[in-house]
């Protein structure tokens, strides 16, 4: 009898938290911009979001020149890409914000969204990162920079994308046509 009672009373303690969680949606989040002004998820409500951790010194950094296409070709359809910078892998992403930004717009005329350098994984990962790993599991969260996410329009998560796919790939390109606001 013992047993059942402490189970009830850690299930009241926790089940609203975790069924909180459970509940939450990509605009449930807040980042900051580069240029340090907020930027809540919740701006890109109703828009199809490709969520990407960067890094400029990255054997993938010339991933930004395809994930600028996708914004160029998709932005009107209501595409948003999202760079995540991130220093968590192989420290290929020191600089500061400003230093990011310009190398970006300089190197790959970068003009999408970015946001602050984040934590990307482990215990102090940005929360995003956290609930996007509750989501699709150990084996979908990043490995490397320029891992993808694609959240719907309505705030879930839809799929993943590895490293090593290129923002053009046909699997890529189909799974955002696919949930593009119509």
């Amino acid at each position: 009898m013992r047993i059942y009672i402490v189970v009830a009373l850690i299930y009241s303690l926790f089940a609203p938290q975790m069924l909180e969680a459970n509940q939450m949606i990509f605009h449930d989040f807040e980042f900051t911009a580069i240029e340090g002004d907020p930027l809540p998820a919740s701006t890109f409500k109703g828009k199809a979001v490709l969520v990407v951790n960067t890094a400029s010194l990255c054997g993938f950094t010339n991933q930004y020149a395809g994930l600028q296409a996708l914004w160029d070709k998709y932005r009107d359809q209501g595409l948003v890409v999202l760079a995540v910078p991130s220093n968590d892998f192989g420290g290929q992403e020191p600089s500061k914000e400003s230093d990011i930004k310009t190398f970006c717009e300089t190197n790959f005329d970068v003009d999408f969204p970015m946001t602050t350098k984040q934590k990307v994984k482990g215990s102090d990962a940005h929360p995003f990162y956290k609930w996007a790993k509750d989501q699709v599991g150990v084996m979908g969260s990043p490995k490397w920079n320029f891992h993808k996410y694609l959240i719907a329009p309505d705030g879930t998560l839809t799929d993943w994308f590895a490293s090593t796919t290129s923002p053009d790939a046909k699997k890529v390109t189909k799974a955002i046509e696919a949930i593009l606001p119509k």
